[in-house]
C-alpha cells in the first residue's frame, strides 16, 4: 500500500492512486457515488455531510471538468470551498508547496484537492499534512488521475455489469495518459482481463498489462467498451504521431469502425475532445456515447470520495 494513503488503522485517509486500493474500498466508493448520481435535468440534492469543513482547490494545471466538478461536489456536501488562483499565489514568489500547505492548514483547511504536473506532489503533501487533513489527487503528471478512473468504471458499471467478461479497448496516447493508467488500475481491481491498447507504437505503454495493437481495427473487434483518449498537439510537434488527418485515418473512431465492436458497445472519452481527429461528432453525440454521463458521474464520484475520507 502507498504509505501515505492509509492511516494507522488501514483506513483510506487520502486518495492519491487507485493502484493499491482494496476491492472492497473501490466498491464502497462506487456504491456511494451511485447514491449521489443525479440524472440530467433533475434537481441536485444538498447534504450537510461536510458542514463546518473547508475544502481548498489547488490546480497547478488548467482544468474545466475536474476542477468544476470538485467545487460542485464539495458545495453539495455542505463544505465551504476555497479555489486558489495560483497565478497570484505565493508559490509564484518562490514559496515551496509544503510551506503553502502549512500556511493553509494554519487557516483550518480540512481537505486539499491538488492537480500538479510534477510526479510525487500529492504524496509529498500527504506526508506533511496534519493528522486531520485529507489530500485528494486531481491528476498527477502522467502517472494517475484516481477520481477519473473511478468515474470511468462507475459509468461502465451503469451499462455493463460483469467486469470480468468485458473487453475494453483504449485508443490513443496511452503512454502519456494518467487517465488511462487509473482506468486500467480500476478495471484490474474489478477483474477485467481483456484490456487492449491501440495507437502508434511510440504512444503505446510499456508499463501496463494488456494487449497492444498498432492496428486499431483489430483492437476494436468484439470490444464492449471503447475508450478514446485526447491527442495532445505536442506529440505531433515532437514527431511521435502523424499529422491530424493521417492520425484520424488510422486511429479516429467513426461509424464504420464502431461496427467492429460488439453491438451495444459504449463509447467513452475523458475530454476535452478533438472532434474530427480522435472521434467524429456522429459518434461523440450518438446513441452509444456515454461521454456526457461520464461528466455527470464525475460530480457523484468526487462527492463519494470526500464523504468517505471525511466521515467519522
Amino acid at each position: 500500500m502507498t504509505s501515505s494513503q492509509f492511516n494507522a488503522k488501514g483506513r483510506l485517509h487520502h486518495l492519491l492512486t487507485l493502484a493499491d486500493l482494496p476491492r472492497d474500498s473501490l466498491m464502497a466508493l462506487l456504491e456511494r457515488a451511485a447514491q449521489f448520481a443525479v440524472k440530467p435535468g433533475a434537481a441536485a440534492p444538498r447534504f450537510d455531510l461536510l458542514t463546518g469543513t473547508t475544502v481548498a482547490i489547488l490546480f497547478f494545471e488548467p482544468s474545466t471538468r475536474t476542477r468544476t466538478s470538485f467545487e460542485l461536489a464539495a458545495r453539495r456536501l455542505g463544505a465551504e470551498v476555497i479555489t486558489l488562483d495560483l497565478a497570484f499565489s505565493s508559490t509564484m514568489k518562490g514559496e515551496s508547496l509544503v510551506d503553502s500547505l502549512y500556511t493553509l492548514q494554519a487557516m483550518n483547511m480540512d481537505l486539499f484537492v491538488v492537480r500538479h504536473g510534477e510526479p510525487g506532489v500529492p504524496e509529498t503533501l500527504a506526508q506533511h499534512a496534519l493528522p486531520h487533513v485529507h489530500i485528494i489527487s486531481a491528476g498527477e503528471a502522467h502517472i494517475s488521475h484516481p477520481t477519473q478512473g473511478l468515474l470511468d468504471v462507475l459509468t461502465i458499471r451503469q451499462h455493463k455489469r460483469d467486469f470480468e467478461k468485458l473487453a475494453v479497448a483504449i485508443v490513443g496516447d496511452i503512454r502519456h495518459s494518467r487517465v488511462a493508467r487509473s482506468a486500467v488500475q480500476a478495471l484490474a481491481i474489478l477483474g477485467t482481463r481483456d484490456i487492449r491498447f491501440a495507437g502508434p507504437a511510440e504512444l503505446l505503454p510499456d508499463d501496463l498489462a494488456g494487449e497492444k495493437f498498432t492496428n486499431m481495427d483489430k483492437a476494436l473487434e468484439g470490444a464492449d467498451v471503447v475508450m478514446m483518449l485526447r491527442i495532445q498537439k505536442e506529440r505531433m510537434q515532437a514527431g511521435l504521431i502523424p499529422d491530424e488527418r493521417e492520425y484520424s485515418r488510422r486511429y479516429g473512431l467513426d461509424g464504420a469502425r464502431l461496427k467492429l465492436a460488439k453491438p451495444g458497445a459504449i463509447v467513452m472519452h475523458p475530454g476535452p475532445m478533438n472532434r474530427g481527429v480522435e472521434i467524429t461528432s456522429e459518434i461523440a453525440d450518438g446513441p452509444q456515447s456515454v461521454i456526457r454521463e461520464q461528466v455527470g458521474n464525475g460530480v457523484a464520484v468526487r462527492m463519494a470520495v470526500m464523504a468517505m475520507l471525511m466521515s467519522k
